[in-house]
């Protein structure tokens, strides 16, 4: 079966695509490359589609894997964003309206209930300690924060914007406030119960995601306004999208440099490869977009230049994941090493009792190389 964290790999090369669109100044040659990219997410989607419809795409009962059922709906997000962004050069605008319009629906609809039912079900078959919170447990609430950010590019081209970019503005409080409570929760485990094995490093990543990803909502949102909201609310909708956005680009800023700490300190002692590195991506690409729009917005240098070293840096993880994803899809079955099976619900340990970094991943088919077995 097909386990939805591949899944990712779409959501990591979309967003190369969508964040090279973004970047606040015009880098020869860069537009074209990035369609292609756009194209491969594209490629990548309806790959990973068809196997979920042959195979079965399941593990709902996998403590870790659950959570990443968020990443389908984003998977849909982000390659519909593409296509109105990137896409409408090939295939011309009319045409990219209308499959984003079809994408942004079913990905919206499938996150909103993603983002109940996961936390619903957590709630009432599988009671969490502590100890127990990644940075997995944000993938299900993220999914209407990537519906605001890309629901606002379609404001333009829709009869009437104003109720879409309403639904938006309430998409986004959804996946915020959600995102907000369940970033306490991991900063906790990893005060009182360390970072965890090498394999669940990457999700520490996972935080950027909501954090860059509200940043260019709130940007794209602002953006739409005037002409769809009355003043003094189309104004207010630009002043927000400043002052919000300066002080959590700022925290993503200190976050990524806690995980990049973590990363290399892990590393160093043995960091196995599985599809979580995907994490490297996306969300990083969330801040990449989340800078452009501030730099676009403000006109400031400094955030010009982070935003092109960051782009930089999301380029660089992108091909490294995706040649070890392409060698993992490459390699023969038979070579695959066979995943742990899962375990009824992770256990939280004292602190003393952790593993250290570099010991084994939690027993579950996220963390393997391979994935489940077919």
């Amino acid at each position: 079966m097909i386990t939805p964290n591949w899944y990712a790999s779409v959501m990591g090369t979309g967003i190369v695509a969508t964040a090279a669109a973004s970047l606040p100044v015009t880098v020869p040659g860069l537009r074209p490359v990035a369609t292609v990219v756009w194209a491969l997410a594209a490629i990548v989607l309806v790959a990973v589609v068809v196997a979920s419809v042959r195979r079965g795409l399941g593990h709902r009962d996998d403590p870790v894997l659950l959570h990443f059922w968020g990443a389908p709906p984003m998977a849909l997000l982000t390659v519909g964003a593409g296509t109105l962004l990137l896409g409408r050069d090939w295939i011309g605008t009319p045409a990219a309206v209308a499959v984003d319009l079809v994408l942004w629906t079913a990905g919206t609809v499938a996150g909103l209930i993603v983002a109940v039912a996961v936390p619903y079900r957590m709630m009432v078959h599988r009671p969490a300690t502590g100890g127990d919170a990644f940075g997995g447990w944000l993938m299900p609430v993220v999914p209407p924060m990537v519906s605001a950010a890309t629901g606002a590019l379609l404001v333009p081209h829709v009869p009437d914007g104003r109720d879409l970019l309403l639904a938006c503005y309430a998409l986004a409080g959804v996946s915020l406030i959600a995102a907000f409570v369940v970033l306490t929760q991991i900063w906790a485990r990893l005060i009182r119960h360390r970072v965890g094995p090498a394999a669940t490093v990457p999700t520490l990543w996972i935080v950027l995601g909501p954090l860059g990803q509200s940043v260019t909502a709130f940007h794209l949102l602002g953006k739409a306004a005037p002409g769809v909201l009355p003043d003094p609310y189309a104004t207010g909708a630009q002043v927000f999208a400043l002052l919000y956005g300066v002080p959590v680009l700022g925290f993503a800023l200190f976050w990524a440099a806690l995980a990049a700490a973590v990363t290399v300190r892990t590393a160093r002692a043995g960091l196995p490869f599985s599809l979580t590195w995907w994490s490297f991506t996306f969300p990083v690409g969330t801040v990449v977009t989340g800078a452009s729009g501030l730099a676009v917005r403000s006109g400031s240098p400094l955030l010009t230049v982070l935003s092109l070293l960051l782009y930089a840096a999301l380029v660089a993880a992108w091909a490294v994941v995706a040649v070890r994803t392409g060698r993992l899809v490459l390699s023969r079955p038979s070579a695959r090493p066979a995943p742990q099976p899962a375990p009824a619900r992770p256990v939280s340990r004292p602190a003393a009792a952790h593993p250290a970094p570099h010991q084994a991943a939690p027993q579950s088919a996220a963390f393997s190389p391979a994935g489940p077995r077919r």
